[in-house]
């Protein structure tokens, strides 16, 4: 929800009678169409997928559930109903979305879920192995990524230890990426230089006016190359609003770089504040820890100038909904 996760408990129920598979607990379409992967994905990794009458349910049943993060414990709770499998689970986290072969998928959100589950007390999570390294960025919690779904029976069982991988450290002072505009390069235009500078030191709001052409684009580009490095907190903070976005580099489990956004002046109300049917970060909270550019200004529409006041006073992004009502950075 927003930028938090919440709980759910995957339980699953096999009966005699007809072959029938449904998934209750107020699921969305992504949710409904695990039916189709798991059953593919059980058969394909040796397993047998019991042609009997088959109930699964999301607890709590009045939250909303959305995404393919369910596909691996709705999998799991199959094969434990069915006795094909044997364990305690009662202390782990499942994480996952199942290709059709059983191999395990990158999930959305992985470091807030991973947060979540330390702070109820969860010891274990099992996640994707692409996404081991972001997982790991959270201390205290037994990582174990595996690679398919027959990988983790396997597991479950007892044939095989628990797969190991390389945790991710976090250095004390790591050098963040060099950015594309340094304001060392660009010669002149020194007052505006020195109102990017007391700017950056003071973390206040700036506009800059002038005619086209005078460098006001490629001055705002530089300016996050005078802001500080971003510590290991906030850090943290900006990649877990990209890791619920998505938006989280392959190649690093953890954004260094503080966020530069430069949104086009036609982008909706809940594009720039975040919101939708299940809320998701806008580029106001993208911009956490960064710079956001609101390139020609006059342009954007007084209803967007407005829904920024908020944000602007409180420091906070409050949206409401009827289900909901989500704060966020």
């Amino acid at each position: 929800m927003g930028l938090d996760g919440a709980i759910v408990e995957v339980e699953v129920d096999i009966s005699s009678g007809l072959p029938f598979f449904a998934i209750v607990g107020l699921p969305d379409a992504a949710v409904q169409e695990a039916k189709e992967r798991v059953r593919a994905a059980i058969r394909n990794s040796g397993g047998t997928f019991p042609m009997r009458r088959i109930v699964v349910n999301l607890a709590p049943a009045d939250l909303k559930k959305a995404g393919p993060a369910y596909d691996l414990p709705i999998a799991v709770g199959i094969l434990l109903s069915s006795e094909q499998v044997s364990a305690d689970t009662a202390d782990t986290m499942f994480l996952g979305e199942l290709s059709l072969d059983g191999t395990l998928r990158h999930t959305n959100g992985v470091l807030p879920l991973v947060a979540l589950a330390r702070d109820e007390g969860i010891p274990t999570v099992i996640v994707p192995e692409a996404d081991a390294k972001e997982a790991s960025l959270i201390e205290g919690i037994n990582i174990i990524p595996v690679a398919s779904l027959a990988q983790l029976v396997s597991y479950l069982r007892g044939e095989i230890p628990a797969p190991t991988f390389q945790y991710e450290t976090i250095p004390a002072n790591a050098t963040p990426l060099m950015n594309a505009t340094d304001l060392a390069d660009i010669k002149g235009q020194e007052h505006v230089k020195r109102a990017l500078e007391v700017a950056a030191a003071g973390g206040h709001n700036m506009i800059m006016c002038g005619p086209p052409g005078s460098g006001k684009t490629l001055l705002a580009r530089a300016l996050p190359s005078i802001l500080p490095p971003m510590t290991n907190e906030e850090a943290l903070e900006v990649t877990k609003i990209y890791s619920v976005s998505g938006l989280l580099p392959s190649d690093t489990p953890m954004v260094r770089q503080r966020p530069f956004r430069s949104p086009h002046y036609t982008i909706s109300n809940a594009g720039l504040v975040g919101g939708g049917h299940f809320p998701k970060p806008g580029e106001i909270s993208l911009s956490h820890r960064g710079v956001l550019f609101l390139d020609e200004l006059p342009e954007f529409g007084h209803s967007l100038l407005e829904v920024l006041r908020q944000p602007l006073e409180d420091k906070v992004v409050t949206i409401s909904r009827a289900q909901a009502r989500v704060t966020q950075y």
